[in-house]
């Protein structure tokens, strides 16, 4: 094989630097993801923590109104669900967890007792009004803080008026700037895909130069890749059932049920491409590799940065599912590596990979299987 093969140690194994790299790239990538996936919900709920702070201690004259940004924080936060319930529910439970705390405080002081009974009573209003646990969770919390933490300014009910203003604006700003539940799973989506391109390209660049430390390195790459498709497959859940229960989203419901399908897909493409790259560690250590082996494997690497833009895009993924068809029919391990056995497991394997990634960009089942030669 053509370049030889580039050092590595003893066992065969890549350097623990590089090893290392490889990790802390796949780690930076998943990272980028998440940020462009919640910057903007995360600059909201900053901007509104601002606000209801300025509000508290301009407007009230409050020396320090701990509690305005506090509530409008925690009813916003960077969650994808922004829907006015939940907002309120959360709003809510700081402000009668506040309000319960300054209540007990101010009329039998604070202590060990005081802190239990405040917590229950607290929990029990919320029990009352709401049955989701937020509302009450909340409220315990709040109450917590509020006999643990010494009065500053603004009366004896300064930091509950500071509460319902975070509360407030948590409101104001979840009914001016509704969000798309798409948005998330989708940039997670185009994230894990294309991991599972690199894989793809970096075993293709092995296979064809006879690297083993390449085809390692696709290994690695391929491990250390996981969470980012166990997070999109997280993600993707949770957008599916936020839509079932907000009628304004439920327009979204099939797109979002087809990512919570499409990660269960590529999450199986992914172990397959594992087991292949494992498969072909050996295969380029004895120098079996046929040399349409490497094309076919870089052919489904591009078809895979096509799905990844078509998911991350929301697009139809016909491109992509045109390539991995064409790719299919090629895929036959008796004219592909005629009398290599070792390079014919690997086109097996590869088949196995490509059904899943056909199924992926919206072919059926059968229709996939279907695209392959017979054997």
């Amino acid at each position: 094989m053509g370049g030889g093969r580039p050092a590595a140690d003893a066992g065969g194994a890549l350097p623990a630097r590089a090893s290392l790299q490889l990790h802390l790239r796949s780690r930076v990538r998943a990272g980028w993801a998440r940020v462009r996936s919640s910057w903007a919900l995360i600059l909201q709920a900053s901007v509104a923590a601002g606000l209801a702070y300025g509000i508290g201690l301009y407007v009230f004259g409050h020396e320090m109104p701990f509690f305005a940004p506090v509530a409008a924080w925690l009813a916003l936060g960077f969650s994808l669900d922004r829907s006015v319930r939940r907002v309120a529910e959360l709003a809510g439970g700081v402000a009668i967890g506040v309000a319960a705390g300054d209540l007990v405080v101010h009329v039998i002081g604070s202590g060990l007792w005081q802190m239990a009974l405040v917590l229950a009573g607290s929990a029990l209003v919320g029990r009352f009004l709401d049955r989701g646990p937020m509302l009450t969770t909340q409220a315990g919390v709040q109450a917590i803080v509020i006999v643990g933490l010494p009065q500053i300014g603004g009366g004896p009910f300064g930091r509950w008026i500071d509460a319902v203003v975070g509360g407030l604006v948590a409101l104001a700003f979840a009914l001016l700037t509704p969000t798309d539940p798409r948005r998330h799973p989708r940039t997670l989506a185009q994230a894990a895909v294309l991991e599972l391109a690199a894989v793809l390209h970096l075993l293709a660049r092995g296979l064809r130069r006879g690297s083993v430390e390449d085809v390692e390195a696709a290994l690695l790459t391929g491990r250390a890749s996981q969470p980012a498709l166990d997070e999109w497959r997280d993600a993707a859940r949770s957008a599916a059932e936020l839509v079932r229960l907000a009628p304004a989203h439920r327009r979204h419901r099939p797109e979002l049920d087809r990512l919570v399908d499409e990660s269960v897909l590529l999450d199986r493409a992914m172990r397959n491409a594992r087991v292949l790259t494992r498969r072909s560690v050996a295969a380029v250590e004895d120098e079996h590799v046929a040399p349409g082996l490497a094309d076919a494997v870089e052919s489904a690497a591009q078809a895979t940065d096509d799905l990844a833009t078509a998911i991350g895009t929301g697009h139809d993924p016909r491109p992509a599912r045109e390539r991995l068809r064409q790719l299919a029919t090629a895929l036959d391990p008796y004219v592909l590596a005629p009398d290599d056995w070792k390079s014919q497991s690997l086109v097996l394997l590869l088949r196995s990979l490509v059904v899943d990634l056909l199924e992926a960009a919206g072919a059926p089942a059968g229709d996939a299987r279907a695209a392959l030669p017979e054997l």
